[in-house]
């Protein structure tokens, strides 16, 4: 346990945290907060689930990744430099947004949210590729707490920080415009916390220069012109990433290990797309909300996400997905429960502490599962590849959340069972790579010289 602890005894760890804070914000505005404006604008059911479209970007991010591999902005850094811009964005659109009267502007509101959603999906990139590179190759451990530390940071941004706005909403007479200009100066501050983190030293250039050569003998040029130093250029920074990552596990383990990622956490994002509008419908205030989903959820999975790095640090990355994957799918059974007991405040509180260990826990173990798979000198291109496949039944698939519930004639409780049973694909996948997942954790544990006692 002490050893354990250890491995949260880190300074790069508080910037792993800040960052996360920074990657989980925008989802409340483009999430929740637009879901709940959008309901007190009368908005049906079905048109707010499709209006969660925007999330898609989150998981096709991966086809301009790359770019932060190669391209280096003019200040502070690789990583840090493109945080801060993408940060700023971020709050520029929320200005924007403040401005829009969702009765007139509907499909404006939708553009803006576009936007935001890009500037945010981008920046999850180069955030998550600080993270893989802050972290030394054979730190298995650090790995591990990085990741909870950086979940935790993701639900402190969403729910810690995302129940201010429903607070706002009740309590001082602000309607929803007014509360996205807060939301911009949130950014701003979380934006400033970037210039006191640490740029990662990796040294890159030595697998871009392999590739450069091997894609310059392909090209069959000795001279290398202009068009060849393009072409090579192109070829390392778009094609090399994915190359490396199918070539060094195999295509069939490679494509099982991404079907895996997609389909985890499904049946938590069909979920999660309509549980605002599931609380209000039950007869919950938007203080209500903001208190137990919110406010409630971010404590419980900040403790979780620490158990679960803990529980990873001490078990393994393959035993921690496993049992998450079974707990979560258990997990949304207590929303059936709650949709048949109607609005009590005590199961609203109880399903959302189960609900939050269960989604620290499967969050945890994901983001250690896919930093483990990634090369360095690639981190922001196969991280990015791997993590929008992750988030890509919460966008593309769970969009038409509403849809499945309108077709069931409103029963939340058997549209919350059929999320829980979505998760089983994902096990069986799992279960088919655990040995390749087992290895991998061998080769980037710490050596340790044996000697004769």
């Amino acid at each position: 346990m002490l050893h354990t602890l250890k491995s949260f005894r880190d300074r790069r760890l508080l910037s792993v945290f800040l960052f996360g804070i920074s990657s989980g914000f925008p989802w409340v505005m483009i999430g929740s907060v637009m879901s709940a404006w959008l309901k007190d604008e009368g908005l049906s059911r079905s048109a707010i689930g499709l209006f969660g479209a925007i999330f898609a970007v989150y998981s096709i991010n991966f086809l301009w990744s790359p770019l932060l591999d190669r391209v280096k902005p003019l200040w502070l850094g690789q990583r840090r430099g493109w945080i801060s811009l993408l940060q700023l964005g971020i709050a520029l659109c929320c200005v924007v947004m403040s401005q829009f009267n969702a009765q007139l502007a509907l499909f404006s509101m939708a553009v803006t949210g576009l936007i935001l959603a890009v500037f945010s999906a981008t920046q999850d990139i180069a955030i998550d590729a600080y993270r893989i590179d802050v972290i030394k190759e054979d730190e298995k451990d650090k790995l591990s707490a990085a990741s909870s530390l950086a979940t935790a940071g993701w639900w402190t941004g969403y729910g810690g920080l995302g129940a201010i706005p429903f607070f706002m909403a009740d309590s001082s007479g602000w309607y929803w415009p007014e509360i996205y200009l807060m939301l911009a100066g949130i950014m701003l501050v979380l934006t400033a916390a970037t210039l006191f983190a640490k740029e990662p030293d990796v040294d890159r250039e030595a697998a871009h220069q392999e590739a450069i050569g091997r894609y310059n003998a392909m090209l069959g040029n000795r001279k290398r012109t202009l068009l060849v130093k393009l072409t090579s250029w192109i070829m390392v920074t778009l094609v090399e990433p994915f190359r490396d990552f199918f070539t060094r596990n195999g295509i069939k383990i490679a494509l099982s290990m991404l079907l895996f990622i997609f389909l985890f956490k499904i049946g938590e994002a069909f979920l999660g797309r309509m549980s605002i509008v599931f609380y209000k419908e039950i007869g919950f205030t938007n203080t209500e909300i903001g208190s137990l989903s919110k406010l409630l959820n971010w404590w419980v999975t900040i403790v979780f996400s620490l158990i679960g790095g803990m529980v990873n640090i001490r078990y393994g990355i393959y035993r921690g997905l496993m049992i998450a994957g079974i707990a979560m799918a258990a997990s949304n059974l207590m929303f059936a429960w709650m949709a048949q007991a109607g609005p009590s405040k005590v199961l609203f509180a109880a399903t959302v502490i189960v609900d939050g260990f269960t989604a620290a826990w499967s969050a945890v173990a994901m983001v250690a599962f896919i930093s483990l798979l990634c090369n360095r000198a690639f981190s922001a291109s196969q991280y990015a590849l791997m993590a929008s496949l992750s988030v890509a039944g919460r966008t593309l698939l769970a969009s038409g959340s509403g849809f499945i519930v309108d077709s069931l004639n409103g029963n939340w409780s058997a549209f919350f069972i059929l999320t829980a049973l979505m998760v089983i694909p994902s096990l069986l996948f799992l279960r088919a790579i655990r040995h390749h997942v087992i290895r991998l954790e061998a080769q980037t544990a710490p050596k340790v010289a044996v000697t004769d006692s």
